[in-house]
């Protein structure tokens, strides 16, 4: 078993790593309480079970999978479930899935009582390297991602990577693509092992870590995203245009991997697309160009001025730059499929 810890002062809490885990959760986590356990009808069932063997007082509440379980109609009915259930500011939310649960259990912990203890066991590759970690919290509104919401951290991960095994080959290839952009902008070693290794041969868990420690040392130094935190959004801008105009043909990151393409320079590109490749990733994608601006025109970020964007100039090196919306569009034919002749 790996720890990390995150250096949050009175806020810091560890991440634990290594197989076996979910299975041990009561030895590490205060579970002697009423406990909200959420999870999604996409989630081994048994996973939820496990944790809530071990809980004195569980509630076991599960959303339907996808974005749209991130809406206020389903927080309402989990802080009504708590509210009805008498939790008290001593009790605590615990997520086991992916993002989208970790999301909406940590924004569920946040508001209840004005924030109760948040335990986060992420069960996707995905959210094991990136969204678990940082205290972001949020749900969708107005067909807008994420617009509503909190940081808040956890108080303890725990990532047990058995529950990987029951992951398809395309969710465990989108997880990846996460702990690639990181180290596309932060980790040249990280990287240089997914040029060499492929398929069963990459160490997942050494991947997990590895992507988890550059992620610890940018929430480290902005937690709430006010300066250096914005180079995790690398692969984002045109990404989540990409995946709202997608209508959920694609996976978010399958979104970010292309995303990452338009923002770097011709020599780290030559090097992303085989490594894409290589993890069954997509390079060019089908798109209405007209519905990836307007979904990015409406993103969060979008200031008056620009929107920040992040650049690689080469691997293991990330730039803020500011870019206007037709800045940005003029790069979407690099991964648009009506575009490879242009």
């Amino acid at each position: 078993m790996k720890t990390l810890h995150v250096d949050l002062k009175e806020r810091g809490y560890d991440i634990l790593i290594g197989a076996g885990l979910l299975a041990r959760a009561g030895e590490e986590l205060n579970l002697k309480r009423r406990v909200l356990i959420v999870t999604d009808d996409g989630v081994p069932a048994r996973y939820a079970k496990t944790l809530a063997s071990q809980c004195a007082l569980p509630i076991v509440a599960s959303v339907a999978k996808g974005e749209e379980s991130k809406s206020f109609e389903r927080l309402t009915e989990l802080l009504t479930a708590m509210k009805d259930a008498g939790f008290t500011r001593g009790d605590a939310v615990a997520a086991v899935g992916g993002g989208m649960v970790g999301d909406l259990a940590g924004f569920t912990a946040a508001c209840y009582m004005r924030g109760v203890d948040f335990y986060n066991l992420p069960t996707t590759v995905l959210s094991q390297v990136d969204s678990s970690v940082g205290g972001k919290t949020a749900v969708n509104l107005g067909g807008v991602k994420n617009l509503a919401g909190a940081f808040y951290q956890p108080k303890k991960v725990i990532i047990d990577t058995d529950t990987l095994q029951t992951l398809n080959a395309r969710q465990t290839a989108e997880g990846l693509a996460e702990a690639l952009k990181m180290s596309v902008t932060s980790d040249p070693a990280l990287f240089a092992l997914f040029e060499e290794k492929a398929g069963s041969e990459l160490p997942i868990e050494e991947i997990i870590a590895a992507a988890l420690r550059i992620k610890i040392s940018v929430v480290e130094q902005d937690e709430k995203e006010s300066g250096l935190r914005r180079i995790l959004n690398f692969g984002h801008t045109i990404g989540h245009g990409v995946e709202a105009a997608a209508d959920g043909a694609l996976f978010h990151g399958e979104s970010v991997a292309l995303g990452m393409i338009p923002f770097c320079s011709e020599e780290v590109r030559e090097r992303l697309i085989p490594v894409l490749e290589k993890l069954g990733l997509p390079a060019r994608t089908a798109m209405d160009r007209r519905r990836v601006m307007d979904a990015i025109s409406h993103d969060k970020k979008s200031a008056d001025a620009g929107i920040l964007t992040v650049w690689a100039p080469e691997i293991g090196k990330a730039e803020i730059r500011r870019m206007t919306i037709g800045e940005i569009g003029a790069l979407l034919p690099l991964i648009d499929k009506k575009g490879e002749n242009e």
